[in-house]
Order: C-alpha cells, then structure tokens, then sequence
C-alpha cells in the first residue's frame, strides 16, 4: 500500500498525468534520472535515493507499447537493468564500440502472435491419418 505522502510526493514530480499512467500501467508511481532510450522507443530510469525507491528496484523500464513483454528489451539494457554492468549502455564506451558491423538488428520474440515462425514439412508423410468409413442406416455392412 502506497503511503499518502509518498502519492502526494510522487504528483509533484512527475505531474498528475504521468502519475496516472504510471498507475494504470505498472501500478507504482516512480520518479527518477532518465537514462536512456532504445531503438523500439523504450525509456530507461535510475532512482538512487534508498529512502524512496526499495533496493533491487531502483532501476526500471517505461515501456513503449501498452502490450509489453520482457522480449522487447534488448540485450544490453537488459543487463544494464539486471545489475551486470554498472553502466548504462549510453554511458559506457565498451557497449558503444561492442557491436560488430555483422551483427543483426534485434528483434522481440514473436511467439504466439502472427509473426511467429511456423515450420512446414515439404515431404510426404510416412503414415496417412485413419478415417473411419461410414454407411448410412439401412445398407448392409461392408465385406
């Protein structure tokens, strides 16, 4: 449960809109350092401050699209995110020069929607499916 002057503190920061869509969509009302962005339009924020934010949530994603999934947060923020590098991937120089120029761009996992990779089979089957045979009432059984 949200203390009321940690509502009221939270409103003056960010402002009663931001306040509201944060609510909407994480359910916690967060104020703190913008970081970065990333190629789907995900912002990224830091809040130090141990008397407002709980340790082990202190950093956090915004995410672009109302329909969010952790498949659409690339590989360097998400150890960024996950406390396996200190710094952010626009602050360090060694994620900026790490991508090669033969590296493909990323893209979110796109299982279980339309997008999603379906295998088909070009080869005869080695069994065909059993189909019952039916008659209609009143004819003789087949031999």
């Amino acid at each position: 449960m949200v203390s009321l002057a940690r509502t009221i503190r939270s409103i003056r920061r960010v402002g009663l809109r931001e306040w509201w869509r944060q609510m909407q969509y994480i359910g916690d009302a967060k104020s703190g350092r913008f970081v970065g962005q990333d190629q789907f339009g995900n912002r990224y924020y830091e809040n130090l401050n141990p008397e407002e934010e709980i340790p082990g949530r202190h950093r956090w994603v915004d995410y672009a699209q109302h329909d969010f999934n952790a498949t659409q947060v690339p590989a360097e923020w998400h150890s960024w995110i996950h406390h396996i590098r200190k710094d952010p991937p626009t602050e360090d120089r060694v994620m900026q020069n790490l991508s090669p120029p033969w590296k493909a761009p990323w893209v979110e996992n796109l299982t279980g929607t339309r997008g999603a990779y379906r295998a088909y089979n070009t080869t005869k089957p080695k069994y065909e499916a059993w189909e019952p045979k039916s008659i209609s009432r009143g004819e003789s059984s087949p031999p």
